[in-house]
C-alpha cells in the first residue's frame, strides 16, 4: 500500500463492529493488524447495554481499544453499523490514515468499503469464514478470523481444526496466478504470483491451507519446484 514519505509503517485505522465478531478473537485481531501497519487509531462500535456483546469489555481494556456507543433506538435500525460508517467518512476526509482495517462480517458495510477505496485508500477485511463472498472481494484483502491463530514451533500455521485442507484447490489458485504473471521465463517469482494471487482473490490466505507462509504451501506441490537461489525465491511448474 502507498506511503507517506515520512512513514516506514503505514498508518491503520481500525474499525471494529462488535456485534459481528466474537470477542475470543479479539487479541489474535490486533495481532494481525500489527504486522500490517501501525493502528494508531482503534475503535470498537456496539450498544455495550445489549448482554450479546459483553465479551467484549475485558479486550477493550486489554488492547487499549476505544469504544464507541451506539444505541439503538428502534427495532431493526442498526446503529452500530450506522455509526461506523459515518466515524469511517470522518476519518477518510481527515487525509490523515494510509488505510483502513474494517472488522467484521456484515456485508452492509460493502458500500463503505468501496467508496474508501474511490478515494486511494487500501481496505482490509476481517470476519469470519461465514461472511458473504461478495463483501470479501471488495476489500483489497481479506482476513478469516479462524486462521489467526498461534505458529507451531516451525513458523507453520496448523490448518483450521473444522476444515478440509483443498491442497487440488490450492493447486490450482497458484497454478492460474502463475499463468497470469506476464513473463516468458520458466521461472516465476514467488512475490509475483503472491501479487496475482491476492488480486484475484482477496481471500487467499495460505494458512487456509495449513501453511505461515506462500513458500511453504508451494513446497507442499508435487506438481510445483521451488527454488531459493540466491535469496530470489521463485517457481515453475514440473514437467
Amino acid at each position: 500500500m502507498p506511503l507517506r514519505e515520512d512513514r516506514d509503517r503505514p498508518l491503520l485505522a481500525v474499525l471494529i463492529d462488535a456485534d459481528n465478531v466474537p470477542a475470543k478473537h479479539a487479541a489474535n485481531i490486533m495481532r494481525e493488524v500489527a504486522t500490517i501497519g501501525e493502528p494508531a487509531l482503534r475503535r470498537v462500535y456496539g450498544d455495550w447495554s445489549n448482554p450479546h456483546i459483553k465479551g467484549w469489555k475485558e479486550p477493550i481494556h486489554e488492547l487499549g481499544l476505544v469504544a464507541h456507543q451506539e444505541t439503538s433506538n428502534s427495532t431493526g435500525k442498526n446503529a452500530t453499523d450506522i455509526g461506523l460508517v459515518i466515524h469511517a467518512m470522518d476519518i477518510l476526509h481527515s487525509g490523515k490514515f494510509d488505510a483502513f482495517v474494517i472488522v467484521s462480517s456484515d456485508s452492509d458495510f460493502t458500500a463503505l468499503v468501496n467508496r474508501l477505496r474511490e478515494d486511494g485508500l487500501t481496505v482490509i477485511g476481517i470476519g469470519e469464514e461465514k461472511t458473504n463472498p461478495a463483501l470479501r472481494n471488495v476489500y483489497n484483502r481479506f482476513i478469516f478470523v479462524e486462521n489467526l491463530k498461534d505458529q507451531n514451533e516451525s513458523g507453520e500455521a496448523s490448518a483450521p481444526s473444522n476444515a478440509k485442507v483443498d491442497m487440488n484447490r490450492a493447486y490450482q489458485l497458484v497454478r492460474n496466478a502463475i499463468d497470469r504473471c506476464d513473463t516468458e521465463e520458466e521461472w516465476v517469482s514467488l512475490a509475483a504470483i503472491g501479487l496475482a494471487l491476492r488480486a484475484a482473490h482477496p481471500d487467499f490466505d495460505t494458512r487456509t491451507y495449513g501453511h505461515a507462509k506462500l513458500s511453504g504451501l508451494v513446497k507442499a506441490m508435487p506438481r510445483l519446484e521451488f527454488t531459493n537461489r540466491d535469496h530470489d525465491p521463485r517457481v515453475r511448474v514440473r514437467d
